[in-house]
């Protein structure tokens, strides 16, 4: 797997006259693109009392729980790491007491040494601030009292550049602030994401960017385009929980799963998410108070299926065994970070509340399937292999992925007794329903157009065969049927000839075979794209 960089936007030539040469005669390979980022972040279990202590603790924790060896690597640190104090010229000044030195020669109140500290472990880290003047403290305090200037507007260049100094890998960039101020998201998440582009230009330190505005303004519709390039991930919802703090005053709250399946309609726009940047339904609440176990075992399949972000907000060194077992399942992590990118879609709704769901998967014939049953009555979901875009002539092998058990060979679909309020995750194994290839029709400076696609589905998969022959990520704008354009990132292809396919979801109309994909960029380089293949 290629290890993501962003790049600023390069020019794409798209050449339609490649589509009848040599490159076609090779046998294209699926490119996998980076997978949602898993880790833990401070703020539903620790709210803004956030410090070196509690961090370096959840650090130990996840390097020896066994979460590291799954996959999890971010140690994330939300609000609350700073109290707004800045010195003459600017720089952020942080509460030496709070933060202090760790190992010998290091200064107190320097960041650098919680960074230096979890990445001694083979961790990441991750820090937090708000696009306004303000952070949230100032608009609901949890604990503590509010403290104003913990934003970074009108420093976004000096801040952001601080933290890759810093070392930090993330960089969560919250809206309270914006939002008091009335600002436009689509604006100052465009201009924090060029400050983070010169930040990593004169570090060489890359930052994984988190927009977290609550899914206000759409973000699923400009994120993927923000400040030329995309931010890697971007909330879709608010809160899925109010932080549960233990030994204070909000330690009685609970996690309710009514809020784990709003989080998840709310983060359902699978055309936004393609190519490594993903829709964020918000951090998990597995192991805090309020859940089941089978309610965990849920929550972790609803966003598994969703191909999201997974960050853990319990208290990592309080976790049963249990809780362990439920996050660390290599078969459910296993579809959450499959490389091909994509996100579930509703596949079918046989009766009102009775849901199938359906993620494709990078291997050919595969499908990860979520028998939902939000009634209030066990009932039976039927999931047909054509819903799931395979062939219904043919069986099928099914595998319960929580039961750890293979269920056998179905011809045209398998039926299951959900439980009320519960899911069932399934593994299909099946084989492909042919697909339709279609080559440009239609090109103009900087544009290339593929009219009269024909789909099946409303939400159809689109794989896209293209050559990219430089060493760094390239993009192009894609707008289907005059819908609001998203960036589609292309990753190097290698030297060879041999075209490389990358797939998306995009929204069509299903009645006819009047779709039109339109690819716009700049003229200049030498990448091309040379066919889309649709299921």
């Amino acid at each position: 797997m290629y290890k993501p960089v962003r790049w600023p936007m390069l020019s794409l030539l798209l050449c339609a006259a490649l589509a009848g040469s040599a490159l076609n005669a090779a046998q294209p390979t699926l490119i996998p693109v980076p997978p949602p980022p898993m880790g833990w972040s401070s703020w539903n279990a620790f709210s803004n009392t956030i410090n070196s202590e509690i961090t370096l603790a959840q650090a130990k924790a996840m390097a020896t729980n066994g979460m590291q060896r799954a996959g999890y690597q971010y140690i994330n640190i939300d609000e609350g790491w700073w109290l707004g104090a800045r010195d003459k010229d600017g720089n952020i000044i942080v509460d030496p007491n709070a933060w202090p030195a760790i190992a010998a020669g290091e200064r107190a109140g320097d960041m650098a040494n919680i960074v230096r500290s979890i990445h001694s472990l083979g961790l990441k880290a991750g820090i937090y601030t708000d696009a306004g003047r303000d952070g949230c403290s100032t608009v609901g305090p949890d604990l503590g009292p509010s403290y104003p200037n913990t934003g970074s507007e009108g420093h976004y260049e000096q801040d952001f550049l601080q933290f890759a100094r810093w070392g930090f890998d993330y960089v969560k960039v919250d809206w309270c602030g914006g939002d008091k101020e009335n600002l436009d998201p689509a604006i100052q998440y465009a201009e924090i994401a060029r400050a983070i582009a010169h930040a990593e230009a004169a570090t060489g330190h890359r930052l994984y960017y988190s927009i977290c505005n609550w899914g206000k303004h759409s973000p699923f519709t400009w994120a993927p385009n923000v400040g030329g390039v995309a931010a890697d991930i971007w909330r879709t919802g608010g809160d899925i929980v109010a932080p549960i703090v233990a030994n204070s005053k909000n330690a009685d709250r609970k996690a309710e799963f009514k809020e784990v399946l709003r989080e998840f309609d709310q983060a359902q726009h699978p055309q936004a998410q393609h190519t490594g940047y993903y829709n964020d339904p918000d951090m998990m609440v597995v192991g805090m108070p309020g859940l089941t176990e089978q309610q965990n075992r849920a929550h972790m399949s609803l966003w598994a299926i969703s191909g999201g972000p997974l960050l853990v907000g319990a208290d990592l060194t309080g976790l049963s065994a249990t809780d362990l077992a439920t996050l660390t399942n290599s078969e459910v992590l296993r579809i959450d970070q499959d490389s091909l990118g994509l996100q579930s879609v509703l596949a079918a709704e046989p009766a009102p509340g009775l849901q199938v769901w359906s993620k494709p998967l990078s291997k050919t014939g595969e499908r990860a399937a979520l028998l939902l049953n939000r009634t209030a009555a066990a009932a039976s979901i039927t999931v047909h292999w054509s819903d799931l875009d395979l062939r219904d002539d043919s069986s099928a092998e099914v595998r319960d992925v929580w039961a750890g058990s293979d269920r056998g060979k179905f011809p045209g679909s398998y039926t299951a007794t959900v439980p009320a309020g519960d899911l069932i995750l399934l593994l299909i194994r099946g084989s492909e329903s042919p697909t339709t290839t279609h080559r440009p029709e239609v090109q103009r400076t900087g544009e290339l157009a593929f009219a009269n696609v024909l789909s099946r589905f409303p939400v159809a998969r689109v794989d896209i065969q293209y050559v990219n022959s430089g060493k760094t990520l390239r993009f192009a704008e894609l707008r289907v049927n005059g819908q609001v354009a998203t960036k589609i990132a292309f990753p190097p292809t290698g030297s060879g000839a041999a075209p490389g396919t990358v797939s998306l979801e995009v929204m069509m109309d299903s009645s006819s075979g009047k779709n039109q994909l339109t690819f716009a960029l700049p003229v200049g380089s030498r990448t091309a794209i040379q066919s889309i293949a649709v299921h």
